[in-house]
C-alpha cells in the first residue's frame, strides 16, 4: 500500500497538466507527502488542497477520544462498504504524483523503492474525497491488487492509475464505469531502488499516527 508519495508540482502546473483551472488557497507542500498531511487533488474541476487520509475516528479502553487516525488507502474490494460508498459514488478525484514509494528490505533496515511511469513528469492515480469535521476536505488513494504490474516485483498492491483518457471517466462516470477502472497499471513502470531508510529523519514532524488502508 503506498503510504507515501512524490509531488513537487505547484497548483498552477498541476491545472496545466490536467486541463483543469487553478483552485484558491495558500497550503505549504512538501515534495513528499505523507499520511494526514496536505497534499494537492483536481476534483469538481478545480486543483484543491486536502488532507490526505479519512479521519477515523477512535475511543481509548475508557471511551475517551483519540485522535484520528488517517485512512489513506481505499481497497477497491471495500469501496462499495460504508466507510467509502458515498465518496466513491459522488466524489471520486485525481491525485497528480510523480511517483510512488514502498518499502522493502528487512524489518528494521526497510529502504525506499520509488515506482513511477517512465519518461512521465506527472501522472494520476485515482482518488475518493468527502469533508470531515476533523480534518476539513479530505482524500484517500484508491489500491488494488498488483498482480499483472510491474509493480508486484515491490508490493502485491498499487495506486489504481490512470491514463488521461481514463480521467473523465473516473471523475464523471458512473459507479460501475468508474469500478471498471480499478485494474493494476498494464504499462511498464520504472523501478528504482534505492538506499534511502524508509524512516527517514527528514520526514515530517510530529509523525502522524500509522496510516491505515481499508
Amino acid at each position: 500500500m503506498c503510504n507515501l508519495y512524490r509531488m513537487t508540482k505547484n497548483a498552477s502546473e498541476v491545472a496545466a497538466w490536467f486541463g483543469t483551472v487553478e483552485g484558491t488557497g495558500g497550503a505549504n507542500f512538501a515534495g513528499e507527502v505523507y499520511p494526514g498531511y496536505t497534499g494537492l487533488v483536481v476534483a469538481e474541476g478545480a486543483v484543491r488542497a486536502m488532507t490526505w487520509g479519512f479521519p477515523l475516528v477512535l475511543k481509548g479502553a475508557k471511551g475517551q477520544p483519540l485522535k484520528p487516525k488517517p485512512v489513506n488507502n481505499a481497497r477497491t474490494d471495500k469501496l462499495g462498504t460504508g466507510f467509502w460508498r458515498h465518496a466513491f459514488e459522488r466524489r471520486r478525484c485525481l491525485i497528480p504524483l510523480e511517483a510512488w514509494a514502498e518499502a522493502e528490505g528487512p524489518k528494521g533496515r526497510m529502504t525506499r523503492t520509488w515506482l513511477s511511469l517512465p519518461d512521465a513528469a506527472l501522472f494520476a492515480a485515482a482518488g475518493v474525497w468527502r469533508p470531515s469535521d476533523e480534518w476539513g476536505d479530505c482524500y484517500s488513494m484508491v489500491m488494488t491488487d498488483s498482480a499483472g504490474s510491474d509493480a508486484a516485483a515491490v508490493h502485491e498492491r498499487m495506486p489504481v492509475l490512470l491514463a488521461p483518457a481514463d480521467h473523465a471517466p473516473w471523475l464523471e462516470g458512473s459507479p460501475e464505469e468508474a469500478f471498471g477502472l480499478c485494474r493494476g497499471w498494464a504499462g511498464p513502470l520504472a523501478i528504482t531502488r534505492t538506499s534511502e531508510p524508509w524512516a527517514k529523519s527528514a520526514a515530517p514532524s510530529p509523525a502522524p499516527q500509522q496510516p491505515g488502508l481499508f
